[in-house]
């Protein structure tokens, strides 16, 4: 089972979030969790877990970002990447179900594309990565978009108003896939 929690504390997200057993440490929830927040988000790049970007140089940068941190006590990088990207789809389909915005899932970032101006904007950031007794994801999604470092779309520009209640839909629909991924390995038996 994946624990959730909304922290209403505003919290800076600089990167160090993004270490094993943060939740733990931080709000006492021990085990797989997701965690979300709202705050700033500017990483360094000797916080940047995306190398990537370091080589690249590019910025991690929002005023202000919803914020989510999964943890998962297992050491499977590939399976926390398909998981971050079930996560995005998650969240690209829960803004489409009010049917007003379409957007576009390019591997782990979601965009929205601005038919009027004909370019696209960013609406997320998000890696997974791997500790030495965990994986984890941090994905953050835009609440504003004065100086990021690339065109960006904010939340409410796509209908989302209330970001609380948005990421704790988010968050109980990302833990039921878990639970239901889980229920599914439980049921079939296996084949020679």
């Amino acid at each position: 089972m994946v624990q959730q929690r909304f922290i209403e504390d505003s919290i800076r997200y600089d990167g160090s979030q993004l270490s094993s057993l943060w939740a733990y440490r931080s709000y006492g929830i021990q085990g797989d969790s997701i965690v979300s927040f709202c705050g700033p988000c500017q990483v360094s790049f000797d916080k940047m877990v995306d190398l990537e970007d370091v080589i690249q140089g590019e910025t991690i940068y929002s005023q202000g970002m919803l914020h989510f941190i999964i943890e998962h006590f297992e050491l499977d990088l590939e399976k926390t990447v398909l998981r971050q990207r079930l996560f995005m789809t998650i969240i690209k389909e829960e803004i489409e179900s009010k049917g007003q915005y379409r957007l576009q899932r390019k591997g782990d970032d979601l965009y929205w594309i601005d038919n009027e101006q004909q370019k696209r904007q960013k609406l997320s950031v998000s890696i997974a990565t791997l500790s030495p007794v965990s994986t984890m994801i941090h994905t953050g999604l835009n609440l504003q978009t004065e100086g990021t470092p690339v065109p960006t779309v904010a939340l409410a520009q796509i209908g989302v108003k209330d970001p609380e209640e948005f990421a704790r839909r988010i968050m109980e629909k990302y833990s039921a896939e878990m639970k239901d991924i889980y229920a599914a390995r439980c049921k079939v038996r296996g084949v020679e």
